[in-house]
């Protein structure tokens, strides 16, 4: 059988690996196999997290590694490409539609400075938690940042700055199954140990906006626990996903510095060459829907578009993955996010306090 790591080929300035030769020509068709049967898995997703319960992104990758084989069709190839590289980026500024600078600052000095604290020694732990287990520092990186702002929007956005070159598919698809499965357990979980330890709900509010990694399971965490929670929480949580931008600017400049590691990458982001599109797009939809009233409708469509993209490439990146790399890596992969979810919500519970 021929070795899938055959097939990848450099693509862009952000060291990704596409399935598809750089510079091949090809009409517009060629996409439309590969991107439909993405589409068709994603729908399939959609349908089951609807009538089962479980999260959509979750049941994608399971979908996606279930059609792992379909990699090894040539005709397929452009399509998961488009999918998980383009379509992963369009989704990604879309997502700004879901910020706005009023909700941000709604939230207070305080409380803001406690959750950039809370973020830092997140994205910390899963950098030295995946150094403990001997694990590449770039791996806990996009473990602890996805944990700390969105869970796999923010996993997706990381992994578009950080490369398939660094973090193959099969740790970014580990990644995206811990983050999912952690987000999903906090969310059964937070509420009720809010509670049982008597928090208000401010308190509460702050604890699961500031310590469930998904945007929804978050906000959804909030309102099981009452409505004020449920408000606090949300914009917890958009603070949260707000510091994207940010955070995307400083690892692509960091990874741009380089080091011993990084020999042979190239550069990833430069301030002279302009920022990325999908990370100025993001920041100037969150401008737009911060200074001009949206109609509801275009927020709704376009939240939806977001989710529905970022479905498209996590299903994508796991039809492309490499099964037998994944089940190599082992028990260990999954300590950067399960050390940077414990670290989240000792802290954050922490801070509820003098909230």
């Amino acid at each position: 059988m021929r070795d899938k790591t055959d097939n990848y080929w450099m693509a862009d300035l952000y060291g990704e690996l596409q399935l598809e030769p750089p510079g091949a020509k090809r009409s517009w068709l060629a996409v439309v196999p590969g991107l439909l049967l993405v589409t068709i898995a994603a729908c399939a997703a959609l349908w089951l997290s609807e009538h089962y319960g479980a999260p959509a992104i979750l049941i994608g990758l399971l979908l996606g590694f279930a059609l792992n084989f379909a990699s090894e069709d040539a005709r397929l190839l452009a399509g998961l490409d488009l999918a998980s590289q383009t379509l992963l980026r369009v989704g990604i500024v879309l997502l700004g539609l879901r910020v706005t600078f009023a909700e941000i600052a709604s939230l207070g000095a305080g409380p803001f400075l406690a959750l950039l604290a809370i973020m830092a020694c997140v994205i910390g732990t899963g950098i030295l938690a995946a150094r403990l287990v001997r694990l590449d520092w770039q791996f806990g990186l996009l473990a602890g940042g996805a944990t700390a702002i969105c869970g796999i929007s923010a996993a997706l956005a990381l992994w578009s700055i950080i490369g398939s070159k660094r973090v193959g598919q099969e740790g970014f698809a580990i990644v995206v199954l811990g983050t999912t499965l952690a987000s999903a357990l906090a969310l059964v979980a937070y509420p009720a140990l809010a509670g049982a330890l008597g928090l208000d709900d401010r308190q509460a509010g702050f604890l699961i906006g500031a310590a469930i990694h998904d945007v929804a399971q978050a906000i959804g965490g909030g309102f099981a626990f009452s409505d004020e929670a449920g408000a606090v929480a949300t914009v917890v949580k958009l603070s949260r996903v707000a510091m994207l931008v940010p955070l995307l600017i400083v690892v692509g400049l960091l990874l741009q510095r380089g080091g011993p590691r990084d020999a042979g990458t190239g550069p990833v982001l430069s301030l002279r060459r302009g920022i990325p599109w999908f990370i100025a797009g993001f920041a100037a939809l969150v401008t737009l829907n911060s200074t001009v009233a949206l109609p509801p409708m275009a927020g709704e469509w376009g939240a939806s578009a977001a989710s529905f993209f970022l479905l498209l490439a996590v299903t994508s990146a796991a039809i492309k993955a490499n099964l037998s790399g994944i089940l190599a890596h082992g028990w260990r992969s999954f300590v950067p996010v399960v050390g940077s979810t414990l670290v989240a919500f000792i802290l954050a519970l922490s801070f509820a306090h003098f909230i």
